[in-house]
């Protein structure tokens, strides 16, 4: 049993080294210092055909969690959508400060409990973002990795995004508006993100 509980000491310790370490590959820039929630926000709801996302209502520099009672909270390296408190399932949203009218390339990594249910907003129509196998909407996902880390990589060319999950093609050709931040939902669960990195094309 003490050798099992050292090995796992020595993982957790390995894995925090790792995050410190994490930075932007090339030519990206991250949305996520893995320290606090800079750069990140609250915005004004806006009606669903409104093709842009509200105004900026609350911002988060220097903070470690969001004024919800923490729903969003930081902590070495990754950003958790925490489960709502006394609740099966709340909606929250959580966007950057900065809006993204260029084209880009968006990764990220996430980790889902077991059937939650939470999303990534692209400017701002939404990508599913969940425990997919069990969730959906994306049940056929043979590269999922059902409570572990999986990779997002979002392609966004003249408004229209591509995006993958481990490989696998989630959304061909989603629709966007011309401009808008980054965002993640909650919904029910929890849901882990980190490494989100962004990088604008010409």
């Amino acid at each position: 049993m003490k050798l099992t509980a050292l090995l796992l000491s020595c993982l957790a310790a390995a894995s925090l080294h790792a995050e410190d370490t994490w930075s932007p590959e090339a030519g990206f820039t991250s949305l996520f210092n893995g320290k606090d929630l800079t750069g990140w926000c609250f915005r004004a709801k806006v009606e669903k055909k409104d093709p842009k996302v509200g105004a900026v209502t609350e911002k988060f520099d220097g903070k470690t969690e969001s004024s919800d009672a923490g729903r969003y909270s930081a902590k070495d390296g990754i950003l958790t959508v925490n489960f709502p408190k006394g609740q099966e399932r709340l909606v929250a949203q959580l966007y950057t400060v900065a809006e993204f009218p260029k084209n880009f390339i968006l990764k990220l990594e996430f980790r889902a409990s077991p059937n939650a249910d939470s999303g990534v907003f692209i400017r701002k129509p939404q990508l599913q973002c969940r425990d997919y196998l069990v969730a959906g909407p994306y049940k056929e996902l043979k590269q999922y990795k059902a409570q572990d880390w999986n990779q997002i990589i979002v392609e966004v060319k003249d408004g229209i995004a591509h995006c993958t999950c481990n490989g696998e093609v989630l959304e061909a050709a989603l629709k966007l508006p011309e401009t808008g931040p980054i965002g993640l939902e909650g919904d029910r669960g929890q849901m882990e993100y980190r490494r989100l990195q962004i990088k604008e094309l010409p």
